[in-house]
This record gives C-alpha cells, sequence and structure tokens, in this order.
C-alpha cells in the first residue's frame, strides 16, 4: 500500500504550484514596496486572486506538515520547488507567459532529481529537538529579518533572487520545526510547544519576503531561489538531527537527485525571464506633440 506521507506530498506540489500562480498575479498588481513594510500583506490581503492563492498556499502548508510526519526533510523541502514546474505550465496556459528554451531544459531536470529523491527516500519518525535548536530557530529568525530590511532596497532580478532567498532560509526553519512537531500528538503538547511559534513566525516573514520578491521580476526567480535557499538548511538539519534516512544502498542516489534539484534552481534563477512590471508601451495620448517643421515666409521673384 502507498504510504499516506506520499498522498499528501504529491497533493502538496499542486497546491504550491496554483499558489505561486496566483500570489504572482497579486504582487504584480500590488505597487511596489521599497522598504521591508508588512502593510504589502495587508495590501495583498485586498485582492481575491492573493487570498485564493494564500488559501491554496496555506493547504500546501497543511499537506507538508502532515507529510512530514512520516518523509524526510530533505524530500519534503525538494519537493516544494516541484511547485515550480506547475506555475509555470499554468503561467503557460493561462496567462500566457513566454518561457525561454533553458527554463523548460531546468524545469525537466529539476523534476528528474525530484524523482531520485522519492525513489531514495526512507519514511521515519522525527527525533524531538532540544533547546539548542529552539534557541537557532530564535536566533535564525531575528537574523533573516535584519537582512531583509537591507535586501528590500534591491529591484529587479537581484531583488527577486536575494528577497526569494531569504523567504526560503525563513520557510526552511518553519520546515524543520514543523518536522518534530508533527509527532505531537497531544493538544496540551502541541500548543504548549514553542516550535509551533516559532514556526508561525518563520512563515508569516517569509510570506513577506515572497510577496516583495514576486513584486521584482521573475516569479520563477524569485520561486526558485526561494527552493534552493530552503532545501539546503533543512536537509542538514533533519539528517543530522532529526534522524532522516535513506534507503540503504541508494545514498547515491539521494546525493545526485539533491545536487540535480539544488543546481536546476539555482540556474532557474540565472534564465528565468521577467513575467511582470515590464515597461508599458507609451500610449499616443501621453506622448508629447513634436513642434511643427519651421516654415519659411513665401519670396517674391
Amino acid at each position: 500500500m502507498v504510504s499516506s506521507g506520499w498522498c499528501f506530498l504529491a497533493a502538496m506540489i499542486l497546491a504550491y504550484g496554483v499558489a505561486n500562480l496566483l500570489q504572482s498575479a497579486a504582487a504584480a498588481r500590488t505597487t511596489v514596496h521599497h522598504t521591508f513594510d508588512p502593510s504589502l500583506l495587508v495590501r495583498l490581503a485586498g485582492q481575491r486572486t492573493y487570498l485564493l492563492g494564500l488559501g491554496c498556499q496555506v493547504l500546501g502548508f497543511v499537506l507538508a506538515f502532515l507529510a512530514r510526519e512520516e518523509l524526510p526533510l530533505f524530500l519534503v523541502q525538494a519537493s516544494v520547488a516541484a511547485g515550480l514546474g506547475v506555475t509555470a505550465v499554468l503561467g503557460v496556459l493561462l496567462l500566457k507567459w513566454s518561457l525561454p528554451a533553458a527554463e523548460i531544459v531546468l524545469l525537466a531536470l529539476l523534476m528528474v532529481g525530484i524523482a531520485a529523491l522519492v525513489k531514495s527516500a526512507q519514511p521515519a519518525v522525527a527525533r524531538p529537538l532540544g533547546a539548542a535548536a529552539i534557541a537557532g530557530l530564535t536566533l535564525a529568525l531575528l537574523l533573516i529579518g535584519g537582512l531583509g530590511v537591507f535586501a528590500v532596497r534591491l529591484q529587479g532580478a537581484l531583488g527577486s533572487v536575494v528577497l526569494g532567498s531569504l523567504a526560503g532560509v525563513g520557510f526552511s526553519a518553519a520546515a524543520i520545526a514543523a518536522r518534530p512537531l508533527a509527532n505531537e500528538h497531544s493538544a496540551a503538547g502541541f500548543f504548549a510547544n514553542p516550535l509551533l511559534y516559532l514556526l508561525i513566525v518563520h512563515s508569516l516573514v517569509g510570506q513577506l519576503l515572497l510577496g516583495l520578491a514576486m513584486q521584482r521580476g521573475s516569479t520563477t526567480a524569485a520561486v526558485a531561489a526561494m527552493d534552493a535557499a530552503g532545501a539546503v538548511p533543512a536537509a542538514i538539519v533533519g539528517l543530522l538531527l532529526l534522524g532522516d534516512r535513506i534507503e540503504p544502498g541508494k545514498e547515491w542516489l539521494a546525493g545526485v537527485g539533491f545536487v540535480v534539484t539544488l543546481a536546476s534552481v539555482i540556474a532557474l534563477t540565472r534564465y528565468a525571464e521577467p513575467q511582470h512590471h515590464q515597461a508599458p508601451a507609451t500610449p499616443p495620448s501621453a506622448r508629447r506633440p513634436e513642434p511643427a517643421p519651421l516654415r519659411t515666409a513665401p519670396t517674391s521673384h
């Protein structure tokens, strides 16, 4: 029988793919923010498209939370990147995005890498995190917020990549908190666990940074940077501290799959083309009228 964790994982990929598309469309219609201002989330929340996308993201988050109860972090976090493929396909079909050939090839490689991770992962229950790890997640929150204050000044593709990367680290920290929290089966223990509140705050900060990143150019670059930055910390912490496992004899496959996945999403931040904020052509009515040509008075012969 197929484990429920695998079903949650597949549904999560679809939910995140739709969420990326809807939030990207909403961010493109919102005035670009140049400060690390949470009011952006308030303005985005005024759009039905964004709220629908946020609902899909919350659904994806819940599905990922359930998947992490059994599946290792390196698999779940890398599989979040597969949602980028769903986003790209929907963007082409619904929003008429134009994807360059390099981007299509990289998306295909991304799927190959994730398939290798799926083949090599071994479900296991997570070990609990100690006080030192909780303190580390708290410090990471302060560091991400501090860097976000400066990164928000960046514009264009660089701004999308840097802000998206910070969002990915925030979501990675939330995933690390969620892995042992998913094994907390009593309501009292769940709500008393500090990991729950670290998960919530890291997710909110990541959501703000992702919204800022999507405003600055390419949705593909922003989401790819987020996925790349989020995959590595979660994989390391999961394998070292949380008891994540790889199928015996398939360590090489997990390594190849992770490298291919990571290389694909990093390359996507380089080759992805902007889908938003392309300068519109100046309408004819707004153009300054050209001066009439000088005319000389007629001369008499």
